[in-house]
């Protein structure tokens, strides 16, 4: 393929359009163009030696996935490790992203895998700092490079053999056969084909990581087809100042998109949250319950968790009382309260609400509407709840109380976290009876304030 540039003949200035004076020297008409020969990349899947065959011939290695032993990343990634998968994760600057793929190179390498560790943001004594920081030893079989080098860091993971390659950041890594900045589209576009023709080589199949930065929007800066390109995107979320980390599957092909896993940042670096429910939720006994708060069950990718819902209505001396809430839409609060002064016949004209989740989850569902009113009630009657109790539904305009989706499974998780009583709308169901739990259907809102209040 013929490449056409400008190169002026007084500095040997280069540019890829033509200028009438030069830009580095200033001379006039000295810009001459230039026509060279160079090579056009054809990815593997390109390639004309490539051959039709069979599906039912084609090897899968979709059962031979590969565990880091992280719990909450082995369940994002749909079960562990696809070989010759390329994977992409992003977040805000500090939430962890290198810390947490360290620690996932580390564990890999461990298990007799040659991973390399390239960063083109950080050099080789500043990922040793790291390291000795967040963990308790570190495998012969890690290696690590600081290169912004495509084709040297290719090149050595090719001669070392490997079977993980992390690339900190994409945004960072330029190939020579462009002659675009670093984190330019083409660039980014370029980079992420050569990796992934790297990953599905069929002579050595390798698993890529590649960390891409994030844009102010919350997006992953780039072009939307490097999302497309690869085959999981990953995110970590965080609220400020927040230990929590909540790293999703926005999109997964070898597993379920949507997935989350939580982890908690510590010095010693990021820590798989295994038992989720105990962190959402204060275990209180008979003697010590407050008023204001209630409990629910909130899905979070494939898995249910016990969320604890906290509220607070307090006087206020205001024309316009206040309405706060940092884990649900100040609409959406508007509305449950809209619900409780006409279908519960509670005014709250004169009375600050502040609703509050644990850990700040966000509450995304309509499955929590029913225990946000109940909080609220709470805090206003100053009764509170036994932690034995809790609510699964929704609540419509009318004051009716709906089903919400999943609704089976959230009461067996319910029952297996050991609530004794379980308040929900009308089921259109039987469920299998259990002697240790209670479910309790209601009609409607006013109904079932009245028996618990």
């Amino acid at each position: 393929m013929k490449k056409s540039t400008h190169k002026c003949n007084v500095c040997g200035y280069v540019s890829l359009g033509y200028f009438g004076r030069c830009p580095e020297c200033g001379a006039f008409g000295s810009m001459q163009e230039v026509v060279e020969e160079v090579e056009l990349r054809i990815s593997g899947k390109n390639k004309k030696d490539n051959k039709a065959i069979s599906l039912k011939e084609v090897e899968s290695f979709s059962g031979n996935r590969i565990f880091t032993g992280i719990k909450e990343f082995d369940r994002v990634m749909g079960g562990g490790i696809i070989r010759d998968s390329v994977s992409i994760l992003t977040a805000k600057p500090g939430a962890g992203k290198s810390t947490l793929l360290l620690q996932v190179a580390q564990s890999l390498s461990k298990k007799g895998n040659r991973v390399l560790y390239a960063s083109g943001e950080e050099s080789e004594s500043q990922i040793k700092l790291r390291a000795l920081r967040i963990l308790d030893e570190m495998s012969e079989n890690l290696f690590v490079i600081s290169s912004m080098n495509l084709e040297n860091i290719v090149a050595e993971a090719e001669e070392l053999d490997i079977d993980f390659l992390i690339v900190d950041s994409i945004q960072t890594i330029t190939s020579e056969k462009l002659q675009s900045r670093a984190g330019s589209p083409t660039q980014v576009m370029e980079v992420a084909h050569v990796l992934v023709d790297l990953a599905k080589n069929p002579k050595k199949q390798r698993a890529v990581f590649i960390v891409g930065q994030m844009t102010k929007e919350d997006e992953l800066a780039g072009v939307r087809s490097l999302e497309h390109l690869v085959d999981t995107v990953l995110l970590i979320e965080l609220e400020d100042n927040e230990e929590l980390r909540v790293l999703s599957a926005g999109k997964n092909r070898y597993g379920p998109a949507g997935e989350c896993g939580f982890f908690i940042m510590k010095e010693k670096g990021m820590h798989s949250l295994d038992d989720p429910g105990s962190y959402f939720m204060t275990r209180r006994t008979e003697q010590n319950i407050v008023p204001g708060t209630a409990l629910c069950i909130v899905k979070e990718g494939s898995r249910y968790i016990a969320l604890e819902v906290e509220a607070l209505a307090s006087k206020s001396f205001m024309a316009y009382p206040s309405r706060i809430a940092d884990c649900l839409k100040k609409e959406r609060l508007g509305t449950l309260v809209s619900i409780i002064e006409e279908r519960a016949g509670i005014k709250l004209f004169d009375r600050n609400v502040v609703v509050k989740s644990s850990a700040d989850m966000k509450l995304k569902e309509s499955a929590s509407n029913l225990c946000a009113i109940v909080a609220i009630v709470s805090s206003i009657k100053s009764k509170g709840l036994p932690g034995s109790s809790i609510f699964i539904g929704d609540v419509g305009l009318t004051g009716e109380l709906k089903p919400v989706p999943f609704i089976e499974q959230r009461i067996k998780e319910a029952r297996r976290l050991g609530f004794k009583k379980i308040y929900t709308p009308r089921l259109g169901f039987k469920l299998e009876k259990d002697d240790k739990s209670e479910i309790i259907e209601n009609y409607s809102l006013r109904e079932l304030l009245t028996s618990i209040f």
